[in-house]
């Protein structure tokens, strides 16, 4: 009888990891395709000296079929390589399957520091300027994911600036 006692547990052994083999596939982790994040726009609030207040609107998009788990979005801007926001978003909400969601963001930045090569960048109004966006978004709850972020674009002061009459 002892030696049927070794024989059985290699049988359940095998078995096991059969069985959770079987369950690694079921997953489909092949399927599952990572949220999209990007920034839709950047609206001036109220500009002053001192203090700048904007809304970033980000877009989340989901391509799976199952709802998505935002749990925060931790991100920075650079503007023509200088550091202009370096926030974080802790607000959960759900993407619903294959559609997506338009976060805003409100942010509050302090430009002083960079008033003079800003200025000099707004001066030629024909010329785009750099900007980055890093980041990582945190989703899921019992199967936590991160999804880096990183997109390279041009603003071209003269669209987002309006002149007023003298």
């Amino acid at each position: 009888m002892t030696t049927q006692h070794p024989m059985h547990r290699t049988l359940m052994i095998v078995f096991l990891l059969c069985g959770l083999s079987g369950c690694s596939s079921w997953w489909g982790a092949s399927a599952y395709q990572p949220p999209h994040v990007r920034l839709l726009k950047v609206e001036a609030v109220k500009i002053r000296l001192l203090q700048q207040d904007l809304r970033l609107y980000f877009e989340i998009d989901n391509p799976n079929d199952t709802r998505l788990l935002v749990r925060s979005l931790r991100y920075t801007v650079e503007l023509d390589g200088m550091p202009l926001i370096d926030d974080k978003v802790s607000d959960w909400f759900f993407v619903a399957g294959n559609s997506h969601e338009v976060l805003v963001v409100p942010v509050r930045t302090n430009l002083w520091r960079y008033a003079k090569p800003i200025a000099q960048r707004l001066k030629h109004r024909d010329r785009p300027i750099p900007y980055r966006l890093e980041g990582k978004l945190k989703t899921g709850l019992l199967f936590r994911d991160s999804v880096r972020i990183g997109f390279n674009g041009e603003i071209l002061p003269a669209d987002s600036m309006t002149e007023y009459p003298r």
